[in-house]
């Protein structure tokens, strides 16, 4: 695997650390800035919000340039926008530079896995892209504990100067390692690729439009349970103490070796992962749901679904751009990209409903396992319309 994946790797956590770290943040951040921590919560479903929006459009605005420039000025934006976070004293002007951190951030990530086929070659983009997505696995497990530290020792600004300074970092390597773009290619792409706009039909396709669509289920069931879990944790008389931050950190590890084991077989086993391990996370978020009374059972179901689940969104995340890059190689990560922001974007919503609703926190669980149900069903659906999604692709395409 080329050295070059592993830094994007290092870009990406200092941005998964941003996008997760500031939950443990809001309560300081509110007082400091003079605002409530509801209205502190905007700083984190905003951010959502700019990451949905900021991958298609950063994608189209990117298209004409040599990606080493794109994945440098998406970095370097993310990196002044923490520099003007890390000494504003006005909440709303905080506010705006989270917004332009989820663009710069949904930008390179876009970017970075339209370019994977061409900087590791299409043998291999499934490894490379769980490489990538490795990098907010570690985020979960070191950089997101570390920042709240930071946060709770030095105040919430000195984590937010932590995230820059890992990104300028990460920016040096970045460049020298990221190879411009042949102009001839891009020329041939431009003269005899369809346009942008004809490049998104291709999500009206029907293995396309599957793959999109497990792809936000799957994430939406991820982050229903995820963002509970510590609520969840917290509730359990014998978790007191640090009982939260360790079970959060088995999720996080369980994520970790999920994507890195689903990495070695993405490439060979595609369909035979996503099929299976939906399947699977039905059965893991209900019997997560059973256990979640006890610390030794969330404890361990929290690894195991960490893994299950991000082992099978890795292997979405690079179903989806292989079955779009034959007629849609352009914008191929920034569909990925939206799809997973949508989930993460939807599920907590849903969960907070049932919730509210139930007054227990475990029913973002049993909202976890529905989300899968509905995902296995379009699994199966797909399944017996299709041969395999990448052959109809190719078919479309000729």
């Amino acid at each position: 695997m080329p050295v070059v994946v592993f830094v994007l790797a290092v870009a990406v956590f200092a941005q998964g650390t941003s996008e997760f770290m500031v939950s443990g943040l809001l309560r300081q951040i509110a007082a400091d800035v003079g605002v409530s921590p509801g209205t502190a919560g905007l700083l984190t479903s905003l951010f959502a919000a700019g990451m949905v929006l900021g991958a298609p459009v950063m994608a189209m605005a990117a298209v004409r340039s040599p990606v080493r420039y794109s994945v440098a000025a998406f970095l370097a934006l993310f990196c002044v926008a923490h520099v003007v976070g890390a000494v504003a004293t006005d909440f709303a002007a905080l506010l705006a530079t989270r917004v332009v951190a989820a663009v710069a951030n949904a930008g390179f990530l876009a970017t970075v896995l339209a370019a994977l086929p061409r900087l590791v070659g299409p043998a291999v983009v499934g490894r490379a892209t769980s490489v990538v997505v490795s990098g907010v696995t570690v985020a979960c497990i070191a950089g997101v504990p570390a920042g709240t530290l930071l946060g709770q020792v030095w105040g919430w600004r000195s984590a937010f100067w932590a995230v820059a300074i890992v990104s300028a970092a990460a920016l040096v390597p970045v460049w020298a390692m990221v190879p411009r773009d042949d102009a001839r290619d891009r020329d041939r792409l431009d003269t005899q690729g369809p346009s942008m706009w004809r490049e998104w039909a291709v999500v009206v396709r029907r293995p396309v439009r599957a793959a999109v669509i497990v792809g936000v289920l799957v994430n939406a069931a991820t982050f229903a349970g995820f963002t509970y879990l510590g609520t969840i944790t917290g509730g359990i008389p014998e978790a007191s103490g640090g009982g939260v931050p360790v079970v959060l950190a088995l999720f996080g590890v369980g994520s970790f070796v999920g994507v890195t084991l689903s990495g070695r077989y993405i490439d060979r086993y595609r369909r035979q992962i996503v099929t299976v391990g939906t399947v699977v996370l039905v059965g893991v978020w209900l019997l997560a749901a059973l256990t979640a009374h006890t610390l030794t059972g969330v404890s361990i179901m929290a690894a195991v679904a960490g893994a299950v689940a991000f082992g099978v969104g890795s292997t979405l995340i690079a179903t989806i751009m292989q079955t779009a890059a034959p007629t849609a190689s352009r914008i191929s990560g920034a569909l990925a990209t939206t799809a997973f922001n949508i989930g993460a974007v939807l599920g907590p919503a849903a969960a907070g409903v049932v919730v509210d609703h139930t007054d227990h926190p475990t029913t973002a669980l049993w909202c976890s396992s529905a989300f899968m149900l509905a995902a296995v069903a379009v699994v199966l659906v797909g399944r017996r319309r299709t041969a395999t999604p990448v052959e109809e692709v190719r078919v479309d395409a000729h």
